[in-house]
């Protein structure tokens, strides 16, 4: 019986180190916005690095350790490497983990509202109320992400207008054109950005807080 007892406690112990691989591995706050980005579609290193405001080859100390964990997988095409997430699950995981960390950490909260609080009036819009808005009128759908993010997946009817093109294209629009914008989701603030200045500009405009991979969570679970 002894023998049996140590065994499942030896058994137990090697089950709580390797599941401690994952925890380790995101302790790191540029690992956790690295995977954030991954979210939204395949990237290179130095993509990557561009969004990150890190070097290259920090960028690729941080993918090698999230690839030793398992949490990414690389392909090669040509002279680049090409990181993606290893399992649509960790979508999932991710998402749970930033509602988790919202619940808990007041800190998170706070940070939000120091930020929105400098902004003039943003109206918010909850997913439910932006399908009645595009159902019941004739308004435009923007989707700020980078164009490569947008290909690899986008909320039906949405136009592609990255933020930096946000200026040349509402030069064109009437005046009287209502708008939305999403992003990246929960941990992006591109939309905040985009709706305050078009509101700046004279237009009727809102943000979504949530992004692509929510909005297919969240219909996906209703229907």
């Amino acid at each position: 019986m002894d023998d049996i007892l140590e065994s499942a406690r030896l058994f137990k112990d090697e089950l709580y180190k390797q599941l401690s691989r994952i925890g380790k591995c995101l302790s790191s706050d540029k690992r956790l916005e690295i995977l954030n980005l991954l979210i939204q579609g395949p990237k290179t290193v130095e993509k990557l690095a561009q969004f990150t405001d890190m070097n290259v080859a920090n960028v690729s100390r941080h993918l090698q350790i999230l690839n030793d964990a398992k949490l990414v997988k690389f392909t090669k095409k040509g002279t680049y490497v090409i990181y993606s997430l290893a399992d649509p699950s960790i979508v999932e995981f991710l998402s749970s983990l930033w509602k988790i960390s919202e619940k808990q950490l007041p800190d998170i909260s706070r940070l939000k509202e120091d930020f929105f609080d400098n902004m003039d009036e943003i109206q918010t819009l909850s997913m439910d109320d932006v399908v009645e808005k595009l159902n019941s009128s004739s308004i435009m759908l923007l989707d700020l992400r980078p164009t490569e993010e947008y290909e690899a997946g986008h909320i039906a009817g949405a136009i592609s207008v990255p933020l930096e093109d946000l200026d040349a294209f509402i030069k064109n629009l009437p005046q009287t054109s209502e708008i939305i914008a999403y992003c990246r989701g929960p941990l992006c603030v591109y939309s905040a950005i985009a709706a305050e200045k078009l509101q700046t500009e004279g237009f009727t405009a809102y943000r979504m807080e949530e992004g692509f991979n929510e909005w297919q969570d969240h219909f996906a679970a209703v229907h």
